[in-house]
């Protein structure tokens, strides 16, 4: 395993991700719940969004969190599915999904 340099602060990689079953339907509702699931389970953050869902976490226990919701749609019969996976790994300071946000809006509310 290749160490994961740290300048300062505890890091907390997060990853994005997208899930589409394909050919089940027009309705995708249950295979993202299932998804979901999975992450509930591994007790990693998460904030699910209309298009995807963000999670936070150790990035070792993101790999194998977002490898088992990929595969859930499998699971519920789905015969094809496509994943998206988006990773922000930032190494130079801690950052969260509530500062990502925080720092946008608070430069809208300045102008």
């Amino acid at each position: 395993m290749i160490p994961r340099p740290v300048l300062r602060g505890d890091p907390m990689p997060m990853a994005e991700i997208t899930i589409v079953p394909v050919g089940v339907g027009v309705s995708v509702s249950d295979y993202v719940a299932e998804a979901l699931r999975v992450v509930r389970r591994s007790g990693l953050k998460y904030q699910l969004t209309p298009t995807s869902t963000v999670i936070e976490g150790d990035l070792d226990e993101l790999f194998e969190v977002l490898k088992e919701m990929h595969e859930s749609p499998f699971a519920k019969g789905a015969p094809r599915v496509v994943t998206v996976i988006k990773i922000d790994d930032r190494r130079d300071k801690t950052i969260t999904m509530e500062y990502k946000v925080k720092v946008v809006e608070e430069k809208l509310r300045r102008g």
